[in-house]
């Protein structure tokens, strides 16, 4: 800046650390920074390239500087532009070093690093606790966001061409007896339930439940099972009938012996 306004200010006995509020009228786009040296010519300002891009500004284009106060910042957020940011050994590490070169941050504003002969691009996001927020002399917590040419990445699986049946297969009972198979939606190949019962004479002739009415079919076909189970029960002789159970049948003892 020009020494004039070093001048102005001491005049004025602004507080330090000095900043400032950029604004171009133009594009109303608005940002903040610190000074380095006051050896500017008169009328003219000098800041490096990637604030005049944050500003929207050409070489020559009109400014208004502005002197203000800023709280000392918390909380920072930052997007590297590309992914490969994260293949430094120590990311933070080095955002640190660079960040000592900065006074200010503002949000909406894309900073600038330098590492191993290569420059990486950061958008501000969030700062906390305002939108302009101080980093001289202050402990800021630093938090990444995803890259901008980050990509969600998801497993594919390959699907068959058919309807999807769900619950599709056959069921067993706990007692090892199997039941037909049960099937949500009928392909075309698998014969309906009376077709099955009018073609095989061995296996049992189970009826349709009725539309309308929810009906669990290990619960339909163990009715079924159990009535026919109660039929065949009362065909025996009676010299084959188990012994009725009896509880609580034996001896008893107690600790005394």
């Amino acid at each position: 800046m020009p020494p004039s306004v070093l001048d102005r200010l001491a005049f004025l006995r602004m507080d330090y650390p000095m900043m400032f509020e950029l604004r171009n009228g133009a594009s109303e786009r608005v940002s903040h920074c610190g000074v380095l040296e006051f050896i500017a010519d008169e009328g003219t300002i000098y800041m490096p390239y990637w604030m005049m891009q944050n500003l929207l500004l050409q070489e020559g284009d009109i400014v208004r500087v502005k002197f203000v106060s800023l709280p000392k910042g918390t909380y920072v957020k930052l997007q590297p532009h590309t992914k490969d940011f994260f293949d430094i050994s120590n990311p933070k590490a080095i955002l640190e070093t660079t960040l000592r070169k900065f006074s200010c941050l503002t949000t909406g504003d894309t900073i600038m690093m330098t590492y191993n002969n290569k420059k990486y691009y950061l958008d501000v996001i969030e700062t906390k606790p305002a939108n302009a927020i101080s980093i001289i002399e202050t402990d800021c917590e630093v938090d990444f966001a995803p890259s901008l040419d980050y990509k969600v990445t998801t497993a594919s699986k390959t699907l068959d061409k058919g309807k999807f049946n769900p619950f599709f297969g056959t069921g067993r009972r706990l007692d090892g007896i199997s039941i037909p198979p049960v099937y949500s939606s009928r392909p075309s190949d698998v014969p309906n339930v009376n077709s099955l019962s009018s073609t095989t004479s061995s296996s049992p002739n189970f009826a349709r439940p009725s539309q309308g009415k929810l009906v669990f079919a290990s619960n339909f076909y163990r009715t079924k099972e159990i009535g026919k189970e109660k039929n065949e029960s009362k065909q025996e002789p009676p010299h084959q009938k188990q012994p009725k159970f009896q509880p609580f049948i034996g001896n008893k003892y107690s600790l005394r012996g």
